[in-house]
């Protein structure tokens, strides 16, 4: 390994261990710091090699913090772990994966506890269509907000 390539590894070390990062968000790191294309493949593979560098590690990790921390749907959740530069494949899978321990309805209701007060329902068309959109957009299904919604709203 040359030196270029052995400061490519070592800046990428430093930046795993502040926090996960997919290889593609590695790949841009290095870049931007104006390593060249071969000190960063051979960064790369060396860090693959030892397990540093694991996409499907990094994609686990951004699924439990979506859905745990900011209580997110499965959508968004792809969505966020495929912005990270992971396959849409792999993504899928591990969504899969981390949806089939939880309860959805659960999370959706918790999503919507932290728009709605507790113990207040939706009073208006307004309100309930403001709360559609913030629920759709956090990457729930519209039929299953829709549904909820409805049970919340007064009469």
């Amino acid at each position: 390994m040359d030196s270029d390539a052995r400061r490519a590894y070592i800046d990428a070390l430093k930046l795993l261990a502040r926090r996960e990062l997919s290889e593609a968000q590695l790949r841009q790191r290095l870049a931007r710091r104006k390593y060249d294309t071969n000190a960063v493949d051979a960064a790369i593979e060396r860090l693959r090699e030892e397990r540093a560098l694991d996409d499907l590690r990094v994609a686990e990790a951004i699924a439990r913090s979506q859905t745990a921390l900011r209580r997110r749907g499965k959508l968004r959740v792809r969505l966020e772990i495929e912005r990270a530069g992971i396959a849409p494949a792999t993504a899928r899978r591990v969504v899969d994966e981390v949806f089939a321990d939880l309860d959805a309805d659960a999370l959706l209701d918790d999503a919507l506890s932290k728009r709605l007060r507790p113990g207040h329902d939706i009073t208006d068309d307004r309100m309930f269509n403001r709360l559609y959109r913030y629920l759709v957009g956090q990457g729930f299904d519209p039929d299953r907000v829709m549904a909820l919604l409805r049970t919340r709203r007064l009469k």
